[in-house]
């Protein structure tokens, strides 16, 4: 299969890999621009299905540490109302699985993007701690480091930011 027949089927997947690492949907699409040309022009591509779909994503990976370092500035972004394919009549049901689906995506973008590398391929992109570790470049034995705290940092930021009610409070009306 064609490099160009991988990225349009794992487009989506890679569009919702870059939002998630740079917590705005304007800045992922400018990677994802970035990612096609880099794929594209890459004169080494791997053969296994599979592995075309590792290195798209260490494509998208790349870029986005190189736009960081570039920019030497640590990002830290809130989902934005426009994000994602989400119409108002399924806000309106007020679904629990969108509602953590939202908290998720605005602690990700809270949590140092260290970690939210390694969140985003593992817990939302389903790759191995391996697959991750190659990816990234980095010892499995630090992948599994930073996803767990990277968990922890999620779990923090999602408490910390809980807007239910203290169970003892009362609402007067």
């Amino acid at each position: 299969m064609s490099v160009e027949r991988h990225l349009h089927g794992l487009w989506k997947r890679l569009y919702g890999y870059a939002v998630t690492l740079t917590s705005n949907a304007e800045q992922a699409r400018e990677l994802m621009q970035d990612v096609a040309v880099k794929a594209l022009v890459a004169r080494r591509v791997p053969s296994a299905d599979r592995a075309v779909r590792a290195w798209l994503f260490a494509i998208v990976r790349n870029a986005w540490v190189d736009r960081l370092r570039s920019e030497r500035k640590h990002i830290l972004g809130t989902l934005d109302e426009s994000d994602g394919d989400v119409s108002l009549q399924s806000v309106w049901r007020f679904d629990e699985s969108f509602v953590a689906e939202i908290t998720v995506r605005q602690a990700l973008g809270r949590i140092d993007p260290i970690y939210r590398d390694i969140v985003a391929l593992v817990d939302i992109a389903g790759f191995s701690y391996a697959e991750a570790a190659d990816i990234a470049g980095i010892p499995i034995g630090t992948v599994m480091s930073r996803i767990s705290r990277g968990r922890a940092a999620l779990l923090d930021v999602i408490a910390e930011t809980n807007l239910r009610p203290l169970a003892g409070k009362r609402r007067r009306g």
